[in-house]
């Protein structure tokens, strides 16, 4: 007894999501989100190691991690020791690194997209040849032609 074996029937949008998937556009959108990971931990590490205690130091050696409120009312010196205790906070200062992270994060992005562009734009304008338009040439041929039939040669390019 022979088994026959039939095709499976695959849906329609299997078909288009290949073809989705396949885009330029998508590629290139998960190339700039592993790249904008990358840039974040850099970022993190840029607020957290460099910008904090200098922004830190010019306010009077405040720690920004370390500002906090307690819910409870108690009071205790650190964040840490407020959280090893399990005492709800409400974390000021590790927003505050957050939005300085993400002024930082756009910034940069800011920058890195104005270069692309700048450096696309040049590259265009060196690569770009000047191409005569329709409208010149047929402005050419009508000289040229008339160059003809007043019995000369039209030199090229005039």
């Amino acid at each position: 007894m022979a088994l026959k074996v039939t095709a499976l029937h695959t849906p329609g949008w299997i078909g288009e999501f290949r073809a989705f998937i396949m885009r330029g556009n998508v590629v290139d959108l998960a190339v700039g989100i592993i790249i904008g990971a990358s840039l974040t931990t850099i970022v993190q590490s840029l607020v957290k190691d460099i910008f904090t205690p200098l922004i830190g130091l010019l306010v009077g050696n405040i720690d920004f991690s370390d500002i906090f409120f307690t819910l409870k009312g108690e009071h205790y010196k650190t964040l840490v020791e407020a959280q090893k205790a399990g005492v709800p906070t409400v974390n000021v200062g590790i927003f505050l690194n957050a939005v300085i992270q993400f002024l930082i994060v756009g910034l940069v992005i800011f920058w890195v997209v104005k270069l692309l562009t700048r450096m696309h734009v040049t590259q265009a304008a060196k690569t770009a040849v000047a191409e005569p338009t329709p409208s010149e040439l047929l402005l050419m041929e009508i000289r040229d032609l008339m160059a003809q039939t007043a019995g000369r040669v039209p030199k090229p390019n005039q």
